[in-house]
């Protein structure tokens, strides 16, 4: 019979076990728990891949079912093209018979321009449209159909900008952007090399071999020099436009380059026509991921641009982005004004101009997405007006401030050290080489009862001049006793300027420099009065040969 100890050592054992194997138990529920949840989120993470590869499936198909059709029909409407085309011919062959003297005398833009293209005159063409950049809503009306008079289209408009395009190749030193002038060309240019057919139209661009292998090179020569510059987002938005617009209208996309597209079309999607350039670029696959990318980038009001273009504004709904991007141009602003109130009131000025122009585009892109059901125009309009008036305001209050003040600081002038008068601002110059000072000087002086022994002493009476007008009555104190110099000293001494003789002749009366008067032998050297004179005499003389 086992004792009670080795019992209990045995019901210890059997409950430790117990509860090892309950551990263990509720260790594998727990992983399989684990596991269950894992091939839960493959298989939907599956089903959805299915179902996305089932959708573009039908997309494909679709596309390739509308591909198909396309392509039928542009083989069946090959002949009645070719058909066109060679009557367009004759028409532009009799109208060649017009004597050339009647068509440079036809009046008015549209005239102008078909009298040019009939001509094949790209350098005028060209250079007719610069001129006329303040008619440029008349010039992109016209230039399709004057176009459409060219016996090559794409030659001449490849032709009309080769000057700028693909690189400026202009003799001027700073010449000035034409690439706008490029890119009005280039957008005419789409009808005038459409299928003459009109179900198929631009689908088809009616581009010679040889036209469209000379369109590519350009578009070769421009991302090289693209590159040169540091990549496509350091060239001009007008540049990059027009290079964008070059491969859509001669129909020169390639797929290796759909990088480059999609990058000068994110850089400078706020220009309106890049929506559309994506879409004819090929890049219709990728303008979801273009709009997520300009909302990640503060660039909400862009982002409804392309989405109404690629029709994806139902996946990225316009009121809410318009709103974002309004709240975040508001911190902005309120950022600047609040760096601006202790700085300039420049800044302040440019955030108000900003505020309202984001305002003015909110408003327009409401107008016309016809969203105003959506989002009420009247706060915004509110805002602008207020934001109109407090510009108004600081423009009076500034305007009065300035008025009302000193019209500049005045000029300053240092008064001599001996309390003489002010000296002139700008001091003119006689023929007698006098000094004309602000304030005329007394040229004599009232003399003092105690001082009678000097004018008796001295060979100048004392109401002579005080000093030489070279200073403008600052000179030093007047010499009132006559100083002689000893040859020796006059001969040797050599100030900065050598001298053959003294530029002044000293008069005889100066004689006796060491005469015994206390007052006047004070111990200065005799070559300190020669260098001084010599001094004075070369500025005088500097002053009057000038």
């Amino acid at each position: 019979m086992a004792s009670p100890a080795a019992e209990g050592d045995a019901v210890s054992a059997g409950f430790a076990e117990l509860e090892r194997q309950q551990q263990l138990l509720a260790s594998c529920t727990r992983l399989y728990k684990q596991l269950e949840e894992h091939f839960a989120s493959l298989e939907r993470g599956l089903a959805a891949r299915s179902d996305s590869l089932r959708h573009k499936r039908r997309a494909a198909e679709a596309r390739a079912s509308a591909a198909m059709d396309s392509l039928r029909r542009r083989e069946a409407s090959i002949d009645g093209s070719v058909s066109r085309a060679l009557d367009h011919l004759d028409d532009l062959a009799s109208a060649s018979s017009v004597p050339s003297d009647a068509a440079a005398a036809a009046e008015g833009v549209a005239e102008s321009l078909r009298a040019m293209c009939a001509r094949m005159d790209s350098a005028g063409f060209f250079g007719f449209v610069v001129a006329r950049r303040k008619e440029v809503d008349a010039l992109r009306a016209e230039m399709p159909p004057a176009l459409k008079c060219c016996v090559d289209p794409a030659k001449f408009v490849m032709d009309a900008v080769a000057d700028v395009f693909p690189v400026d190749r202009r003799e001027a030193k700073n010449p000035t952007d034409l690439a706008w002038a490029c890119v009005l060309i280039l957008e005419a240019a789409v009808p005038a090399l459409a299928d003459p057919d009109p179900e198929i139209g631009a689908a088809r661009l009616l581009v010679p071999r040889a036209a469209r292998e000379r369109a590519r090179g350009m578009a070769r020569e421009w991302k090289e020099a693209a590159e040169r510059k540091g990549g496509v987002e350091w060239t001009k938005p007008p540049d990059a436009h027009a290079f964008l617009q070059h491969v859509a209208t001669f129909a020169v996309a390639e797929r290796e380059d759909r990088g480059i597209y999609r990058r000068i079309v994110v850089s400078f999607s706020w220009r309106r026509q890049m929506p559309r350039l994506a879409l004819t670029l090929g890049l219709e696959e990728e303008m979801a991921d273009i709009i997520e990318e300009l909302i990640a980038k503060g660039q909400q009001l862009d982002a409804v641009n392309f989405a109404y273009e690629a029709g994806l504004q139902e996946k990225f709904p316009p009121v809410p982005l318009l709103k974002s991007y309004l709240a975040d141009s508001k911190k902005t602003s309120c950022t600047v004004s609040d760096n601006s109130s202790t700085s300039s009131g420049q800044s302040g000025s440019n955030a108000n101009k900003k505020e309202q122009s984001v305002l003015r585009a909110v408003i327009k892109c409401i107008e016309d997405r016809k969203l105003e059901a959506e989002f009420p125009l009247e706060d915004l309009q509110r805002q602008l007006e207020e934001l109109e008036k407090a510009k108004t305001e600081k423009k009076k209050a500034t305007s009065s401030a300035s008025s009302g003040g000193s019209s500049g600081p005045a000029t300053k002038r240092i008064r001599a050290s001996n309390g003489g008068p002010m000296p002139p601002a700008k001091a003119g110059r006689l023929t007698n080489n006098a000094c004309v000072s602000s304030t005329p000087a007394a040229t004599t002086f009232v003399r003092s009862p105690s001082h009678t022994s000097y004018a008796m002493a001295s060979p100048y009476p004392y109401d002579r001049p005080v000093g030489h007008g070279l200073y403008c009555n600052q000179s030093p104190p007047a010499i009132r006793e006559p100083y002689v110099y000893p040859a020796k000293e006059v001969t040797n001494f050599v100030p900065g300027l050598p001298y053959s003789s003294p530029p002044i002749s000293y008069p005889h009366a100066y004689g006796g420099y060491n005469n015994g008067m206390g007052a006047y032998n004070n111990g200065m050297a005799p070559a300190f009065h020669q260098a001084y004179y010599r001094a004075a005499g070369t500025v005088w003389f500097g002053r009057g040969k000038n």
